[in-house]
């Protein structure tokens, strides 16, 4: 299955470029008005009040219509109910799978305790007066639809009643104060989280189909939930780029190891299950020639990426 996963980092002939390529603010400019363009089309109607989109409702909505559920699940749930919120057992005690699992629901818990904070600080998109204000509130939007993909690869396994508490009291107060800082200062942080968040996509779709080889089904059904979310998250890269000139550029290539490293101290399973070393290779020389064209054709490019 290896070779089948490894479709999602082929786009054929076309050369992409870096998205460290350097670029002027007029070029970064046009990109936020593409941009917004690109997500009002791909989006569709943002449900404010249930902090959600049209597009995206629609797929969840076909994808609990014809649920898929695994005819192989965890030999042991409670061994992940033990384990979902903090890793207690020897990991060498649990299969690929169960750890999977865990894996897969502390990424959506830490991305769902980021993005809380950060939707209260910004005003609904019809009362927001300034285009990345807009461009951020449906991209938080889009954040809190991926939570729901993530359970619902959850439920393939036949793990209900899922729910997502708040972190640690200090990783609570530094995602409630982060919002706030000066948009110099929270970009490079910002965009490495979404650099870190794609390449971790990358190995997931490899690791799922490594572990779910005799699960054709269910491994198939968890591909698309993740390609639903890595469409989304392709374009937050270039999105997030957008809002760094070089100073910012510069700083968010020193802070890709440091975040990358404490956010595997955070979720054990990535250094158990991926390969920590080559997250921090890829994506300092992030291309997105090595992206599908199947994420491609329905994500979006900064123009400064393209050839």
């Amino acid at each position: 299955m290896a070779t089948e996963a490894n479709t999602i980092n082929q786009t054929g002939s076309q050369t992409l470029l870096s998205i460290f390529t350097p670029c002027t603010k007029k070029q970064r400019q046009d990109n936020f008005v593409d941009y917004w363009t690109f997500s009002q089309n791909h989006a569709g109607k943002i449900y404010e009040q249930d902090r959600d989109l049209e597009t995206k409702r629609n797929k969840r909505e076909y994808f609990e219509a014809n649920p898929v559920r695994s005819k192989i699940p965890l030999e042991n749930p409670d061994a992940f109910f033990r384990n979902y919120v903090k890793l207690v057992d020897d990991p060498q005690t649990l299969d690929q799978k169960t750890l999977l699992m865990t894996c897969i629901y502390k990424f959506a818990r830490h991305e769902l305790n980021g993005i809380r904070g950060a939707w209260d600080t910004l005003p609904e998109v019809e009362n927001a007066t300034v285009l990345t204000d807009k461009i951020s509130r449906v991209h938080l939007a889009e954040e809190f639809c991926h939570v729901r993909f993530f359970t619902e690869m959850l439920h393939t396994f036949h793990l209900e009643n899922i729910d997502f508490p708040p972190l640690g009291p200090i990783e609570t107060k530094v995602y409630e104060i982060f919002p706030h800082f000066p948009e110099a200062i929270m970009s490079p942080p910002a965009f490495v989280t979404e650099l870190m968040g794609m390449n971790f996509y990358i190995q997931l779709d490899e690791k799922i189909c490594e572990i779910l080889e005799g699960e054709p089904e269910a491994r198939d059904r968890l591909r698309d939930l993740l390609h639903e979310i890595m469409v989304d998250e392709c374009a937050h890269i270039g999105q997030r780029r957008n809002f760094m000139g070089p100073i910012g550029v510069w700083f968010s290539k020193v802070m890709i190891k440091p975040i990358f490293k404490m956010f595997t101290r955070d979720i054990p399973e990535i250094a158990i299950l991926f390969d920590v070393n080559r997250l921090v290779r890829d994506a300092h020389a992030f291309n997105y020639s090595t992206i599908s064209r199947k994420i491609l054709d329905r994500s979006w490019v900064p123009s400064y990426c393209q050839p």
